[in-house]
């Protein structure tokens, strides 16, 4: 899978473990900065993370700060992409099955590594409900509604 990861300083640590995790699982990775030791503003980088999953050079993203929340914020802010925050796989799982999430936000500060691969691994499995065999189209038609709110 292509994943697009990116942070601000507060999170740069967990960034790296988790890219190198990924790397090291198979998956191809786009590490979108900063760099240790740069003091950044989160939003930068969620608007970076937005415009390459919503562009498809990434099929996920991955978004990162100390509490989870701001980067999540400016993430959503770009129509196409559904930034759900998560503290633990059953959260990760129905953002994805439920609300077909391509990316998710964890809090640096709030959430340790192997807690984050598990958030990672639950959204990476888990398929949107109504893509797969039987899906009913209830969840298609509210995620459909996130981008256009008419």
């Amino acid at each position: 899978m292509r994943i697009a990861i990116a942070s601000d300083h507060a999170a740069t640590d967990l960034k790296t473990q988790l890219r190198d995790w990924l790397i090291e699982e198979g998956h191809e990775v786009a590490d979108l900065g900063p760099g240790p030791g740069e003091s950044v503003d989160y939003p930068d980088y969620g608007y970076k993370l937005a415009a390459v999953v919503a562009d498809g050079t990434a099929e996920r993203g991955i978004a990162l700060c100390g509490s989870g929340i701001g980067i999540s914020i400016s993430v959503n802010r770009n129509a196409a992409c559904r930034c759900a925050l998560v503290s633990e796989p059953l959260s990760a799982a129905l953002a994805r099955e439920h609300n077909d999430a391509n990316c998710i936000a964890i809090g640096a500060r709030l959430t340790g590594i192997e807690m984050a691969k598990a958030c990672v691994t639950a959204f990476i499995q888990t398929e949107f409900a109504d893509s797969q065999p039987g899906g009913t189209g209830r969840h298609q038609r509210r995620v459909d509604k996130l981008s256009d709110p008419k």
